[in-house]
């Protein structure tokens, strides 16, 4: 064991393997033993590393969303108007399409957080993830006010709104529901925010 544990893939290669896995074949096709094939580890080699399929999937999940938040960071630090880069928040956001492999496992996990056997530290974890971007949206709305770029709005209510508002339509994008496609998604959610925070100003480039 100890000499298997040394030539095993790092853990965000089995990381990326398991997110590859999904969208290429879908979230059902990923089981222990199918990703042990992929990365050349036994099945129970990896149960040692993860111990339970549900803790490989929040594992993978919260290694998915720190490469989203580090492209969240960059956009949203931009030098640009706070439209624009909420235009980007909201890009970010919103599935690619659908079986999009992030928000599939997004939905997985909150499928699996509702067994009464889900621990406090898994809920606890979504949480982390769910506050990173409430807070990025709550910054970024408050920063558009105080330059009097959006009308005067309660940062944090408006972003736990508009949030619930990417939430159901996201979910829409992912599981492919008829007349939801991202380009239509997108295109409601900025008529909404010109309604609810003002249109953009058209400035000269």
């Amino acid at each position: 064991m100890a000499g298997a544990r040394r030539n095993a893939p790092p853990r965000e290669e089995v990381l990326a393997a398991a997110m590859g896995m999904i969208a290429e074949r879908g979230l059902e096709k990923l089981t222990m033993a199918a990703l042990g094939r992929e990365v050349g580890m036994s099945s129970g080699h990896l149960l040692y590393y993860f111990r339970t399929k549900d803790e490989l999937l929040l594992q993978a999940l919260e290694w998915s969303e720190g490469r989203l938040g580090a492209e969240r960071g960059r956009l949203l630090t931009r030098t640009a108007p706070a439209r624009e880069r909420l235009d980007a928040y909201v890009d970010l956001y919103v599935p690619d399409g659908h079986r999009d492999p992030h928000w599939t496992l997004w939905l997985e996990v909150w499928n699996r957080s509702q067994n009464a056997a889900a621990d406090a530290d898994a809920r606890d974890r979504q949480a982390a993830i769910e506050g990173a971007w409430h807070r990025d949206l709550v910054a970024l709305i408050a920063e558009g006010i105080s330059r009097g770029e959006f009308r005067p709005v309660d940062a944090d209510r408006y972003a736990a709104r508009l949030r619930a508002l990417l939430d159901g339509f996201s979910i829409h994008v992912a599981v492919g529901l008829r007349g939801t496609d991202r380009g239509q998604i997108l295109a409601h959610v900025r008529e909404f925010l010109d309604d609810s925070l003002g249109r953009p100003k058209i400035t000269d480039r």
